[in-house]
């Protein structure tokens, strides 16, 4: 690895070590850091083999404004999601779809029941008038048919 000379001022090995990782993550060619790992403030320091909190705005200044003044210029690039992140968002998505299936499902049971009791009294209510047009006594048409309409 070798350090690149970014200033005319002598740099510190921390800075040294800060800038190559900053290099490396804006490359997408990561050492310590899985690849496609985004570009950020910690992860340069992670990726130059650091506590996050040595990175910071009152050591090292003009890196932490490079650092910034390139997230805002890239920002549009939308950076690939790692494996973990796809899976778990596919977890995500399978428990919604499975609550949604549960809750379809009970829609479903709800409704059948409903119809089922509707089915039933409708049987129920057209044995009842069955049986009560059996008991009425025979109606004569002629009686009708004889009157003056």
């Amino acid at each position: 690895m070798s350090s690149k000379i970014f200033e005319s001022r002598k740099l510190s090995k921390a800075e040294i070590k800060f800038r190559n990782a900053f290099e490396r993550l804006k490359k997408n060619k990561p050492e310590l850091l899985p690849k496609g790992t985004s570009l950020s403030q910690n992860n340069v320091a992670k990726e130059a083999g650091v506590d996050p909190s040595a990175l910071r705005r009152s050591r090292y200044p003009e890196l932490v404004h490079e650092i910034q003044k390139w997230l805002e210029a890239h920002k549009e690039v939308k950076t690939e999601r790692s494996q973990r992140q796809v899976m778990l968002g596919q977890r995500s998505n399978n428990r919604d779809l499975r609550k949604r299936i549960e809750t379809l499902t009970a829609q479903r049971d709800n409704a059948l029941s409903r119809v089922l009791e509707a089915e039933y009294l409708i049987i129920q209510l057209n044995l009842e008038n069955k049986s009560l047009k059996s008991r009425l006594p025979p109606i004569d048409i002629s009686r009708f048919n004889d009157s003056n309409f």
